[in-house]
């Protein structure tokens, strides 16, 4: 089993000032993505992804709205490769908070 988590965000041509507000480097980032990234292996403790990654954006939306940056340009990917059975569950928490910022879960598995 191996979790791949992004978070990425369009860049609308400006991912140095993206980095600037958010204050942490992405993993890649061009003209039009930048793309923070967190890899959970088998044995790894469970890395909280939604909430991480909110935090992350928390008290910044206003900043990278002014760069023209909006929720509806960020989304959080949770990438999962699985060898037998594919399950996952999402607390309703974290879903709401989700939710409430506007930011779209996006999800993609495939079997090793």
């Amino acid at each position: 089993m191996k979790c791949i988590y992004n978070l990425r965000i369009d860049s609308n041509g400006d991912p140095f000032r993206i980095t600037q507000i958010l204050k942490i480097e992405p993993s890649t980032a061009d003209n039009q993505i930048w793309d923070y990234e967190v890899v959970e292996l088998e044995n790894d403790d469970h890395y909280d992804f939604i909430n991480k990654f909110l935090d992350i954006l928390d008290g910044h939306y206003s900043d990278l709205e002014k760069i023209g940056v909006s929720t509806e340009d960020i989304t959080i990917w949770f990438n999962y490769a699985y060898n037998q059975q594919c399950n996952m569950e999402f607390s309703p928490k974290r879903l709401k908070r989700l939710g409430d910022a506007g930011i779209t879960l996006c999800i993609s598995c495939w079997e090793e």
